[in-house]
Order: structure tokens, then C-alpha cells, then sequence
């Protein structure tokens, strides 16, 4: 259970925000733990707060009195804190495990870490490749990184971008095989199956309308996504693949996406924290600086977010 001054600091967040699932959003926290803060305090103070419909939420007159002496009083507590942060932004030092998808990480954590470190030196990063969720206790990871929903409900799980995927090919393939039209003639195409690491069961092939289909006679299969892509490259075999591992040989002319009409609705690209409470402040940069770097569509490419920083697990 939150205690009085944490409430106080949820309740002034929905006043800012005016709305339960933006004050989430900025606390990096379920809507559901907000609304559960706001109602503890009003039976506290035995008094509505807000005035809630399906369209709005408007803050009452006891709750906008309320607000002038709850701001004052938090910026007050805030005030004895404040040296203790001007130091401790100087230097961030200290252990951060994280973990991500072996593509994700490669392509594109090393560039990002690599300008985090040079930030702040004494910061470390221990960095897990994986595409499955990662037990977290055994790896000590403090932030994962996955493609999809994050279904354990002690993390902190925040969807930051979105993951198209798309069936591509090299441009020598096409020309000798033609463009499929509609899934009939793709599947008649020289197809590529990507295997779970895990069960080595194929993964479907997913499209618009909820239709999808596995490849019944690969002419290429395996087990990593970036040996699957260099097949496609060498002009073997069609793919469907994530967007963000396509975008760089799409732009150079290399590879061409066929079938656009057909794409199925794009992946989440969430980002989770294993500690549901305050964190230490090397966690927090590390989580932010990722957040920010990944929400970035010209730093990571994907598409766009219809609900900006939708939660996944909360508490």
C-alpha cells in the first residue's frame, strides 16, 4: 500500500495531467495503481477529488484547494533532498543488467550503450542477449527489453514503439521470380522459415485479417533472424521480418518489401522494469536514456504508437 505522501504525489500527477492514464504515464505506472491511489486518499479525506466521467476528469474545488497546499508541501520535502541530487548527478556509477532480443541488441543497444558509457564512464552495463523473457532473478537484470506483451505482473512494462513486420526480398529474386500479389502466389515462392530457439518449431507467418500460415517446404530455415536476413540478401529465399532489422538494406535499394496491403497490425516494442518501486538512480538513467533512444523513430525505426506509452504489466 502507497503511504500519504506518495498518494499525494499520484493525486498531484492527475491534477497535472488530467487524466488517470497520463499521470500513469508520467509516473511509469499502471492507470489501475493511479486510480487505486486517488480513491485511498479520498477516503482518507473523506472527499471527492475529481469528477470522473468515460470522457474526462475534472478536478474538484476541494481537490484544487487541496492541490495548492499538497504541491507547496511536496516542493517543501523535495527541498531536503535537493543537495543529495546535485551530487549525485555528477557521477552515476554502478551495475545495470539488461537484456534483449540478440537483434535489437547487436544492431542497435551497442550504439546506444556505447554513447551512454562515454556520459558516464563509471556506469556499467551488463547486457543479456536473448529473445525469450529472461529470468530475471538468475540474470539480475534490471530492465528487459521485448518484442510483444510482457505478461509477468511484477514488472513495470511500457510499450515505447511499435514493430512492423514485413515480407521482404532482394531485388535478383523478384526479378527472377515475380511479385506475389496475394498469399496463394507467395506461397508458391522460395520461402524462409525462422525456428524457435526453444521448441525448433517454425514461427507463423502472420497477416492482415488475422491469416497467417507456416511454411510447409522452407527452402531455408533457421534459428537466428540475422542469418535468416542475410539469406534473403544473397537472393535465396522471401523473409517476414521485423521492420527495424529491414530499414537499413531497404533504404540502400538491397531488399524490397512486397505485399504492404497484406501487413499485420505492427508488434509492441516494450520496455519493462523488474522493480515496481522507486529504483536506484543508475536504473532510472539507464531507463530513461532507453526509453527516449527507442521512442525515437529515426533512431529506431518502427511505426507509430496509436496509444502513447501503453502498459503492459503493472502491479
Amino acid at each position: 500500500m502507497l503511504d500519504r505522501l506518495e498518494m499525494i504525489r499520484v493525486f498531484l500527477a492527475v491534477a497535472d495531467a488530467s487524466s488517470f492514464r497520463g499521470a500513469a504515464n508520467q509516473l511509469s505506472t499502471s492507470p489501475q495503481k493511479v486510480t487505486r491511489a486517488v480513491q485511498e486518499l479520498e477516503r482518507l479525506l473523506a472527499e471527492p477529488l475529481f469528477h470522473r466521467s468515460t470522457r474526462q476528469v475534472r478536478i474538484t474545488d476541494f481537490g484544487r484547494e487541496l492541490a495548492i497546499d499538497a504541491r507547496a508541501a511536496v516542493d517543501r520535502f523535495d527541498k531536503l533532498f535537493a543537495a543529495e541530487d546535485r551530487g549525485g548527478d555528477e557521477v552515476v556509477a554502478g551495475r545495470v543488467g539488461l537484456t534483449a532480443p540478440h537483434a535489437i541488441g547487436k544492431l542497435y543497444l551497442t550504439r546506444f550503450l556505447s554513447e551512454l558509457r562515454q556520459q558516464h564512464p563509471q556506469l556499467r552495463v551488463d547486457l543479456s542477449l536473448d529473445d525469450e523473457l529472461t529470468d530475471t532473478v538468475v540474470s539480475k537484470i534490471d530492465i528487459g527489453i521485448r518484442v510483444g506483451t510482457v505478461r509477468d505482473r511484477r514488472f513495470i512494462a511500457r510499450t515505447v514503439a511499435t514493430v512492423p513486420l514485413i515480407v521482404v526480398a532482394s531485388p535478383a529474386l523478384i526479378a527472377s521470380t515475380g511479385t506475389p500479389s496475394n498469399l496463394v502466389e507467395l506461397k508458391d515462392m522460395p520461402l524462409s522459415l525462422l525456428q524457435d530457439r526453444r521448441s525448433g518449431r517454425g514461427w507463423p507467418w502472420i497477416f492482415s485479417n488475422e491469416e497467417s500460415f507456416t511454411p510447409e517446404q522452407s527452402s531455408f530455415s533457421c534459428d537466428d533472424p540475422e542469418t535468416e536476413l542475410e539469406m534473403v540478401l544473397q537472393g535465396a529465399v522471401f523473409a517476414q521480418v521485423p521492420l527495424y532489422l529491414a530499414q537499413p538494406h531497404l533504404s540502400q535499394g538491397s531488399l524490397v518489401e512486397v505485399l504492404p496491403h497484406l501487413a499485420p497490425q505492427p508488434l509492441d516494442l516494450v520496455l519493462y522494469r523488474t522493480r515496481p518501486g522507486p529504483v536506484p538512480r543508475r536504473i532510472r538513467l539507464v531507463y530513461e536514456f532507453l526509453l527516449k533512444k527507442l521512442g525515437d523513430a529515426d533512431l529506431f525505426p518502427g511505426g507509430p504508437l496509436t496509444v502513447l506509452g501503453r502498459f503492459h504489466a503493472e502491479r
